[in-house]
């Protein structure tokens, strides 16, 4: 199969979707392996790495689009001043897999579905152990909550660990993470190895030995697992009531901490608000706020997306793409993520679209003419198409 690699065009994007390592392993397999020029010179992987590799590189961007399967980072992008539509050079029968962002505008998906283009979603793989290798979600959000610890440090005007100095004992800092999914448990790691008393809080039961495991304090209200939680190990919708007690404890422990992490998102929703103007105004001056969360809407709500600004002598940084700015490690992983749904998809190097597999009709957005997002239409769609699709290939 003819694979393409496209240098990404969203503004601040550095990473690349495919690694050079991991086009020696496709093209081992028996796929041929295109890759725009210059696509991954921002992560580190200049294009005599992918010479090398195998690969065969295209200065023009159309070259790559007309591969059978194309690899992204972000959702199709307009060019500046519309020169370029990534949606429109995909060609019919093609397959595209790139993280969509399928809670955003939805015209894409019926764009790609009228084109003939198979879409896939990153983030839409299925929570599910058989799948964990293409947890692209995952894998970034280990980059984001590390790095976010970084951002606090350097914005934190005090030392993260214990220091006894001949000038006396310098108190460690206290830093909150509210959320204890893969982002926020980075973050309680990263923050111990510099030495800082750290606090966790989820609304999840489950969590609370691995926050506990990693040396940090877990912060929670009574709840049954059941009603914070849902099938796929997401945090789910929570009832007022219940939300009310919580930001009762959030403002509690945010009022003495030095840093607070946000990370608390609900997969095709808006972020919950959960530190309200007057818990930022109760926090001493020179706090810290980092708020993973942004990108949907934000956890706080002084959060300005993309934005440092300081409110009332705190510091409340809202990080838009965190891992692009460990491109390097953050393009490794999710190669790695990418390889392996494309493995699945194509196990002899050959298409095989089967709408019978949990993860592929999981992940799919668009096949078919159809648009298969969001899930009650995926039911209803992919009962429709599995048949005709099941064993077969191209």
């Amino acid at each position: 199969m003819r694979i393409g690699i496209p240098r990404e065009i969203a503004p601040g994007e550095r990473r690349v979707a495919l690694t050079p390592d991991m086009v020696a392993r496709l093209i081992k397999s028996g796929h041929s392996v295109a890759v725009q020029a210059g696509a991954g010179a921002a992560a580190g992987f200049p294009d005599a790495a992918y010479a090398a590799a195998g690969a065969t590189l295209q200065a023009d961007p159309s070259a790559v689009y007309g591969a059978e399967a194309v690899l992204k980072v972000h959702r199709p992008q307009r060019g500046e001043n519309g020169a370029v539509n990534e949606a429109t050079l995909l060609q019919p029968g093609s397959v595209l897999i790139s993280f969509l962002r399928p809670g955003s505008d939805a015209r894409l998906f019926e764009q790609l579905a009228a084109g003939g283009v198979t879409a896939f979603a990153m983030e839409l793989v299925p929570r599910i152990s058989r799948a964990q290798s293409m947890d692209a979600l995952s894998s970034q959000a280990t980059v984001a909550g590390y790095k976010a610890v970084l951002i606090a440090a350097d914005a934190l005007p005090k030392f993260f660990p214990m220091l006894m100095t001949a000038a006396g004992t310098i108190r460690p800092a206290t830093v909150l993470v509210i959320g204890a999914g893969v982002a926020g448990l980075q973050a309680i790691a990263t923050a111990k190895r510099l030495g800082a008393v750290v606090e966790a809080f989820d609304t999840r039961p489950a969590v609370k030995e691995q926050v506990q495991s990693l040396g940090a304090k877990f912060v929670s209200l009574d709840l049954e697992t059941h009603d914070a939680e849902d099938a796929g190990g997401y945090a789910k919708a929570l009832s007022d009531d219940h939300l009310q007690r919580e930001q009762a404890l959030i403002a509690k422990h945010v009022a003495s901490a030095d840093v607070v992490i946000t990370t608390a998102q609900i997969p095709g929703r808006p972020a919950p608000r959960l530190i309200t103007r007057a818990m930022v105004g109760a926090m001493r001056p020179g706090s810290v706020i980092v708020d993973l969360a942004a990108e949907s809407g934000g956890n706080c709500e002084a959060s300005q997306p993309g934005q440092t600004v300081t409110v009332d002598g705190v510091t409340v940084i809202a990080p838009l793409n965190l891992p692009s700015e460990l491109a390097f490690h953050a393009s490794q992983m999710y190669a790695r993520n990418v390889t392996a749904l494309l493995e699945l998809l194509a196990p002899k190097a050959t298409l095989n679209v089967d709408m019978t597999d949990e993860i592929i009709r999981g992940a799919c957005v668009a096949h078919g003419g159809r648009v298969l997002y969001p899930p009650a239409a995926a039911t209803a769609a992919a009962s429709a198409i599995a048949p005709a699709t099941a064993g077969g290939g191209r």
